[in-house]
Formats: structure tokens, C-alpha cells, sequence
């Protein structure tokens, strides 16, 4: 069976490149697997070249924009800090092989509360050098524990091609001026000749390399300048490529702006121009948070049952939007399918409906050695799920449709009864895993379109993964009865469950945006639109946010649901 083709990745902005470093983590520790046991083809996200010797090697399919002073120095054989004398000269890199335990950095990332101490000067650089692969000698196996982690480069463990970074030199990563805050700065960068023959030559080189181009995975910061750089890249993706998916994906980090008023204003405003324009633009778009709001009023983070993670570390919190992202694009990128990116946005982006909310359960839930329908048994009246799309989560089981990934499960795990005895549930009488799962969401979200797949390949968690999890956790991400009486080793893999979903949710974040933008006098922000964003613009935008917000109507909730909400 012919393969569904080639994606090509942009990460656009910091929180953008955290999550796409851990990504690429999950990537190289899916190739250091048997070739054969691999449902996910490396060749969906990963270019193939040949080193010196004849080694094939291999780099991520990625153009990554970011400012100056964000990058660090990205070095042969990994990343590291950045260095505080430039050399030109011959470099070594001597890899450290890992602890015993499995050991994470010390210092979990970059705090989001923080970020004038974070780090200061410095200019960004792109990777140097035809540094190739993902692989056992390509990749460092851990972050020096006694390390700083300062930006994504710190834990990023592949190599880039040189022609994946791209530095802004107009606006400063770190500091309390020169920063890209505002959505209008973001759509000028783009205007600039120089910096749109940058896009376009980065793009073209790995585009004229696909056998198939099958589209674009955009990763955005939503909550800076970057959302109006987004605006105008899958503008230019979607005028140049027309026919090829853009599947964008709007990334906020848990952020702690309580006390600073104009920040949370800058941040609603980017979001909520953002999410109009990116998904204008995209087959397909998807808040992607841990944070509880976008809007104006601060909410406590997502929490998962068995990860203590620090919500204010860009570290903790992207490494598990990274394993949802893994799990959520798996229908495009299988071995076994010609399922493409534009096939799962025309599943999900009818009437209108092209943002989609993201669940995930990070790891699912399921006990060692339970089959996967006892497993499911357990959770019928409660999908072990949660919202990572920041909208207020609804009791009610209701959307239109789903795209769901269950993965790290044994496909070789007992699916029926005994012989001799009638079936302990409907579940346990499928033929098959993919049978059980489709059933099983049948019931929970009953008259939804659902398309699933079932996987035996896990999201891989060793370092520069962090090791957050419970002890409660196996190895292999599974669940014991009781805590260990000795010391848990590193928790190596973990199943994953999560889901797209074109849901009335989305209805609440939406119509939140709207509302919260409507309380506000705008014209007490005059810097902001002196940016770039006309103040009629911004009108239009926010009657477009609204029209988008009726597209998740299902006619019982209109009524009360916006009352509701004012309430809270």
C-alpha cells in the first residue's frame, strides 16, 4: 500500500519550539525500535540523506522561526547552551550516556511567571553544520542534570538541517522591551520582503525534496506576537499550496499574569485574532493549552491523576502537549494507511466547524496485565480524558465527530470470553481491538461520526523526557495495584488516549473570547493597535469569532449556555 506522503513542520514562536523539541525527542526514540514493529512511518516527518560513508541519516522536515536570543547554540551530536565565545574552529562532542535512573534536568525549563530572569542577551543562530540524524549516535541521551534548561534547544536531542532555523533579529526572546507582543507586529514581520524570501526558500527546499506532499503541520504560539506571524505563514501556505493540508495547532503555556492587566489584554487579543485568522487559513485548528482559560480570568492548569508536573515550566508542560500531538496526528503518519492530513480535516471541519478541541489521557489509565475491554469497562460512563483545548469541560458526552487514537495498548491481549460462557459485555465480544474501541465510542458518544485506531506502539518517555510520573506507573506507563515497596525505575513508555473533537465545547471558548473582548475598552490600548491591527479589523475579526461560535450550536443550549457562563 502506497504511503499517504510527506509533511512538512513550521514552529512559529518559544512555547512552539518547546513542545516541537520534546516532539522530536518522541521521534528519535521511535526510530531506535526494530524498523518492523514501527505503525508510525519516520518518513511522514523525517528526511532521509546520506552522510559521509554512505550512513543514511536523518532530520526533522521542520522550518522553526524564532527571535533573537531564543535559540542557544545547536551543536553536533544535540544541543547545549549557548556558548559565550564564538569558535571557529574543529568541535568535539563528547555524549554523556544516561543515569541509571533514567534522570530529567534539574532545572525543569524556562518559567512562564519569570521571564526577565529567565535569560538575558545572547543572539540566536541558526543550526550550523549538515548535522543529520535522530539516532543512536546522533542523538544525546540525557540533559546534564546539573544544567539549566533556558530554552527548547537545551533538550532538543536531534540534529537540525541548516536550513531549519530561521532567527528574527528585529525582536528580542527575553526582556522588558523589544519583545513581539502584539499581533499586528507579528502580520509586519511577514510583510517584509527579506524575511518572506527566507519562508519561501526554507519551505521550497524541503518542499521540491517530497515524493508526496501531503501538507503542513503549523505549530503557533497563540498568546504573543507570533499568532499574527501564524496569520500570514498559512495565509502564504494556503495561496501557494493550494489543495495541501494545513493542520495549525495554537499553543498557550500556563501563564501567571494575575496582577498585569496589560499583558492578559495583550494575550486575549492575540488569542482571540488568532484563532480567526489561523483557522481561516487551515484545514484545520486546535487550541492547544494546559492552561484552564484563554480568557481574561486566570484558571488553575489541567491536572492528570498520574503526572506531578510544574505548570510554569515550559519543560513539563510541553512534554505533555508533545506526547497528546504524537498521539493526535498518528492517522496521518501510519504504515498500514493512506489516510492524509486533508482526509482527517474533512472528517472533522464540516458546517463551517474548523477548530477542533483536543483531548488526551496522559498516560491511559490501564491496569498491568487488564485486557483492553475490562479496561474500557471500567470507563463507560466516563471517558479518562481531559480538555486540553482551555474550554470550560461540559458533564454532557456530545460532539459531532472525532478523530480518537489509542495507543501502547497489546493488540494481543485476551478481546472475548471463555469458551463455553456468554460474553461479559458487548465489548468483550468484538473480534478485534479497533472493533472494541469503535464500539465503545459508539456508546459513550452515541450519533458522533468516529473514525479510531488502535496502536501497540507507545509514546516513548525516556530523557530528555521528564520523569514526572507516579509511582503508581510501570516501566511501561501501566498501572499497579498498590505502590511499590522499592524504588520505581524510569517510567520508559506509556499508553496514550486522545481525541479530536468538533465539539459544542468549543462553543463556551469561543463565546468566552467574545464576550470578554466585548467588556473591554479598547480604546484605552492604543498601543496595541498602533502595531498594525486597524480598529476596524479588529471589529471584523470579532464578528467573525462570533459567526464561528454559532457553528457548534446544537440548538438545546443556546438558551442559557451564554447566561451560564456569564456566571462564572
Amino acid at each position: 500500500m502506497a504511503a499517504a506522503g510527506e509533511a512538512v513542520t513550521l514552529q512559529l514562536g518559544h512555547y512552539a519550539g518547546c513542545v516541537g523539541a520534546h516532539w522530536w525527542g518522541l521521534q528519535a526514540a521511535a526510530l531506535r525500535s526494530p524498523a518492523e514493529a514501527a505503525e508510525l512511518r519516520a518518513a511522514a516527518l523525517l528526511r532521509t540523506e546520506r552522510a559521509a560513508g554512505g550512513r543514511e541519516t536523518q532530520t526533522p522536515r521542520l522550518v522553526a522561526l524564532e527571535l533573537k536570543g531564543g535559540v542557544g547554540a545547536l551543536r553536533p551530536g544535540g544541543a547545549a547552551p549557548e556558548a559565550p565565545v564564538a569558535w571557529d574552529g574543529a568541535v568535539a562532542a563528547y555524549l554523556e550516556g544516561g543515569s541509571a535512573g533514567g534522570s530529567a534536568p534539574r532545572d525543569g525549563g524556562h518559567r512562564t511567571d519569570d521571564a526577565s530572569s529567565a535569560r538575558k542577551g545572547g543572539s540566536g543562530t541558526a543550526a550550523q553544520g549538515t548535522s543529520p540524524a535522530p539516532s543512536r549516535l546522533a542523538v544525546s541521551q540525557e540533559v546534564h542534570p546539573g544544567s539549566s534548561v533556558r530554552v527548547w534547544s537545551d533538550y532538543l536531542n536531534v540534529r537540525l538541517h541548516p536550513k531549519s532555523v530561521y532567527v528574527i533579529h528585529q525582536y528580542m526572546h527575553d526582556g522588558d522591551c523589544g519583545c513581539l507582543e502584539a499581533f499586528g507586529q507579528g502580520e509586519s514581520l511577514l510583510q517584509d520582503p527579506g524575511c518572506i524570501e527566507e519562508l519561501e526558500d526554507r519551505l521550497h527546499f524541503y518542499v521540491e525534496e517530497c515524493d508526496y506532499l501531503q501538507g503542513f503541520q503549523v505549530l503557533c504560539d497563540l498568546h504573543n506576537g507570533f499568532s499574527g506571524v501564524g496569520a500570514k505563514v498559512t495565509e502564504l501556505l494556503y495561496d501557494e499550496y493550494s489543495g495541501k493540508g494545513i493542520l495549525t495547532w495554537g499553543l498557550t503555556p500556563v501563564t501567571s499574569n494575575e496582577g498585569d492587566f496589560q499583558k492578559n489584554f495583550y494575550r486575549l487579543m492575540n488569542t482571540a485574532l488568532g484563532i480567526v485568522h489561523l483557522s481561516s487559513h487551515s484545514s484545520l485548528f486546535c487550541p492547544l493549552s494546559l492552561s484552564g482559560s484563554l480568557g481574561i480570568k486566570p484558571q488553575p492548569p489541567v491536572t492528570f491523576p498520574y503526572i506531578n508536573y510544574d505548570a510554569s515550566l515550559n519543560y513539563h508542560s510541553s512534554a505533555i502537549l508533545a506526547a497528546a500531538l504524537d498521539t493526535l496526528t498518528a492517522p496521518y503518519r501510519l504504515s498500514s494507511s493512506r489516510g492524509s492530513m486533508m482526509h482527517l480535516a474533512e472528517t472533522l471541519n464540516f458546517s463551517g466547524r474548523k477548530v477542533v478541541a483536543a483531548w488526551a489521557s496522559v498516560p491511559f489509565p490501564a491496569l498491568r496485565g487488564c485486557s483492553l475491554p475490562d479496561t474500557l469497562c471500567a470507563y463507560q460512563r466516563d471517558v479518562p480524558w481531559k480538555l486540553l483545548s482551555s474550554c470550560r469541560e461540559q458533564k454532557v458526552s456530545c460532539c459531532f465527530a472525532q478523530s480518537v487514537v489509542l495507543r501502547g495498548i497489546c493488540k494481543g491481549s485476551p478481546i472475548s470470553s471463555r469458551p463455553g460462557k456468554p460474553p461479559a459485555s458487548p465489548l468483550h465480544a468484538c473480534e478485534s481491538s479497533e472493533q472494541m474501541l469503535q464500539r465503545y465510542l459508539h456508546t459513550a458518544f452515541p450519533g458522533a461520526f468516529s473514525t479510531s485506531h488502535v496502536l501497540e506502539q507507545p509514546c516513548d518517555t525516556l530523557p530528555p523526557y521528564p520523569q514526572f510520573f507516579s509511582p503508581l506507573l510501570t516501566r511501561q506507563g501501566f498501572l499497579l495495584d498498590k505502590p511499590p515497596s522499592y524504588s520505581s525505575a524510569a517510567v520508559e513508555s506509556i499508553p496514550v488516549l486522545a481525541a479530536l473533537q468538533s465539539s459544542p465545547v468549543l462553543r463556551t471558548l469561543l463565546c468566552s473570547l467574545h464576550r470578554d473582548l466585548q467588556k473591554l475598552n479598547v480604546r484605552r490600548w492604543a498601543s496595541f493597535f498602533s502595531a498594525g491591527v486597524e480598529e476596524g479589523d479588529f471589529q471584523e475579526a470579532l464578528e467573525e469569532l462570533r459567526t464561528l461560535s454559532q457553528c457548534y450550536e446544537t440548538g438545546f443550549e443556546a438558551d442559557g449556555s451564554e447566561d451560564e457562563a456569564d456566571s462564572d
